[in-house]
């Protein structure tokens, strides 16, 4: 054998007998040894102590199915036993993330390209506690050192495959959400395809768009409270895998109540590892839509119970704020249909809502939430907190303004047709809702009555303490026979009701607004009749003994009625107040204490020409609104008196319409001699 020959032999030999030498090492080693140092740098690098407390080892296989000579090259399979991860120093639980078992397998020859491959992580009873501090302090954020701005990003590449675990243990800890939270995350029996959830329909729509969601493979459970409120839900979500693609759709489904808030969604959610886009189908109910907000955020009034069911897309990361869009729902809000498109913007300085909304049938009744005029009944189980006390009539449940200052909207709603009892005869309602920093508008509010319009401009201050608001409001064209369609007399007329009011306010209820109130009323109504069948149609007892004592058991025409009121820190005072009949000249006066709501009233009839009325003493109308008293006064009667004989009459059953019940200045014919007394200020004549 030549010299260079054994030279070359000796160092092959040599090289193989190290080779073999690190082999065993390395098969033999003990990598426990290495955990002191180890467990030393990861809670350097964390600045949390980080540990092994069981075994560490790694043992080196092949892999029969890469195939090719690739099979032949062994992979360290790296194990470890009992792990954990403490939490800063503030929190008092010790650890945020504990694990029984860990093992991963390294991928050796990609090493060579710089990439760090992980094929597949298998994880052994993972627990993670996640709690937040109302200062915001959260133990999932760490404190890591920054790296340099200028600095050239690492070429190295890090790629994990499949991670499998068994069942997993998450609990979450929010003081600033107060939520306490327990979720078990559990692989399904076997996966569920995608179109089993959300419908064959919705999955062909998403595999047309070019992506089709894996399946559903893990199972979600959860339970505690949020917001104060009881919570509890399931859920599924796609394989951990689909998490890596942003462009893959990953699927998610839950189904979660929050106190008496119910809300399932099923469908996908995009880029999941930076919450990138949502598109799920959502069906939402509850006992009050102003339940929603210490949930969402979003402020929505007082409403009867709810469900709603449309498509919900968000983008999370739009450059304006979050953007939300619930497209093309259907559902019900207490017995009225609804439907329409709502968008939600996370922008700054506030949120804003905005939207169109259509109710092609709508309940009456169904809008009394809005200014708390449902009963105590309802309210309490839409969750209201304010009692109605008994004999009173105005709302006195309060307005939550300080909910108006978190977000702004602009929202319009029409109601197509309004169903109620024959004595409401509203038809249809508009309203464009604008609220800006606080400040809530109606404009317009406006409703279809008895063949007229009711027109409303309605502003609220809610930034002011207490609320402060103003309401002007015109009626036009009221068809008397379409205001009491059951009234005999009524049927032939042609009359009309015709009004203007204006009312300023502060108080954050309907019963404040009101009892603070200054402003003017006034109606004209011609060629109308009434009796004491009327009445009894209408349910008033009182106006049922005022119009027995001036007129009997006859129909009466009424050839024109004229008011005019004005209104002072909440005493309405009749400066006018007249009836011009067939028989007589009804005068009324008196006041109407909105705050205390009493009614102080007397009514003095001057006969026409020789027709005698036998009434010899004046009526009076006194007490609450919600029952007042009639009588005879004792003395003579007056030739002139003044108050409100039409208010005494409607005030029992509608009193909280006392704003709608608007007065007007327009000049029918009949009321032509009497409109031109009250805008010279003179009492009217008596025709003889």
């Amino acid at each position: 054998m030549t010299r260079s020959r054994k030279i070359f032999a000796w160092t092959g030999a040599t090289l193989l007998v190290v080779l073999a030498i690190l082999v065993i090492v390395i098969v033999t080693f003990d990598w426990n040894r290495i955990k002191p140092t180890l467990n030393a740098k990861v809670s350097e690098a964390l600045h949390r102590p980080f540990a092994i407390n069981g075994d560490l080892d790694v043992r080196w296989t092949r892999e029969p199915e890469l195939g090719g000579w690739r099979a032949w090259v062994p992979s360290p399979h790296f194990v470890a036993d009992d792990l954990s991860l403490g939490n800063p120093e503030w929190s008092k639980t010790p650890q945020m993330v504990t694990l029984k078992h860990v093992e991963f397998r390294l991928s050796l020859l990609p090493l060579l390209a710089q990439q760090v491959v992980i094929p597949r992580i298998d994880l052994t009873g993972p627990e993670a506690k996640l709690e937040r501090l109302a200062d915001g302090r959260a133990n999932w954020v760490f404190d890591l050192p920054k790296s340099d701005p200028n600095a050239e990003p690492s070429k190295w590449v890090m790629d994990i495959g499949a991670i499998k675990f068994d069942k997993g243990l998450v609990s979450f800890n929010d003081q600033k959400l107060n939520a306490n939270l327990d979720v078990v995350i559990d692989l399904l029996g076997k996966p569920i395809p995608f179109s089993e959830i959300v419908g064959s329909k919705e999955a062909k729509k998403a595999q047309d768009k070019g992506a089709v969601p894996q399946d559903y493979a893990f199972g979600l459970a959860v339970t505690g409270q949020y917001h104060g409120q009881k919570l509890s839900g399931t859920g599924k979500v796609g394989g951990l895998l689909a998490l890596k693609d942003a462009n893959q759709p990953f699927p998610v489904q839950a189904d979660v109540k929050v106190g008496d808030t119910h809300a399932v969604i099923a469908g996908t959610l995009t880029d999941p590892q930076n919450l990138g886009a949502l598109d799920v189908r959502l069906k939402l109910s509850g006992a009050s839509l102003s339940n929603l907000y210490p949930l969402t955020g979003v402020t929505l009034p007082d409403s009867p119970a709810y469900s709603t069911d449309g498509r919900l897309i968000a983008k999370l990361h739009d450059p304006a704020g979050a953007n939300f869009r619930y497209e093309g729902f259907n559902g019900k809000i207490g017995n009225s249909d609804i439907h329409g498109d709502l968008g939600f913007v996370a922008s700054q300085p506030r949120p804003k809502l905005s939207g169109v909304l259509v109710s092609n049938q709508l309940l009456f009744s169904d809008l009394a939430p809005l200014i708390g005029a449902d009963s105590n009944a309802a309210q309490k189980k839409r969750g209201g907190e304010s009692k109605q006390p008994s004999g009173k009539v105005l709302p006195v449940e309060e307005f939550q303004t300080d909910r108006w200052r978190a977000m702004d909207a602009d929202v319009e709603f029409t109601g197509k047709r309004i169903v109620q009892s024959p004595d409401l005869p509203f038809t249809d309602l508009y309203t464009h809702l604008v609220l800006n920093d606080g400040q809530l508008s109606l404009e317009p509010l406006r409703f279809g009555v008895a063949g007229g319009k009711l027109d409303a401009d309605i502003r609220l201050n809610g930034q002011n303490k207490p609320m402060q608001g103003r309401a002007r409001l015109s009626a036009r064209n009221f068809k008397l026979k379409q205001l009491f369609p059951t009234f005999e007399p009524m049927k032939t007329s042609f009359g009309e009701l015709n009004g203007d009011a204006d009312i300023s306010g502060r108080g954050n209820s309907v019963a404040a607004l009101l009892g603070t109130a200054n402003g003017e009323m006034k109606m004209l109504v011609n060629d109308g009749a009434i009796s004491r069948g009327l009445m009894e149609i209408a349910g008033l007892n009182v106006g049922n003994y005022v119009v027995g004592k001036l007129f009997g058991d006859k129909d009466v025409k009424i050839n024109c009625a004229a008011s005019d009121f004005g209104i002072k820190d909440g005493l309405a005072t009749s400066r006018l107040f007249v009836f011009d009949t067939e028989n007589a000249i009804i005068y009324i006066n008196g006041t109407a204490n909105l705050k205390t709501e009493q009614l102080d009233l007397q009514i003095n009839p001057e006969s026409k020409g020789f027709r005698v009325f036998s009434l010899r003493s004046p009526l009076y109308v006194n007490g609450p609104f919600a029952k007042p008293n009639a009588g005879v006064q004792s003395g003579p009667l007056l030739l002139r008196g003044a108050g409100m004989v039409l208010l005494g009459a409607t005030v029992g059953p509608a009193a909280g319409l006392l704003a709608l019940v608007a007065t007007g200045d327009s000049e029918p014919n009949q009321c032509g001699p009497l409109l031109e007394q009250m805008r010279t200020g003179k009492a009217p004549k008596t025709v003889k």
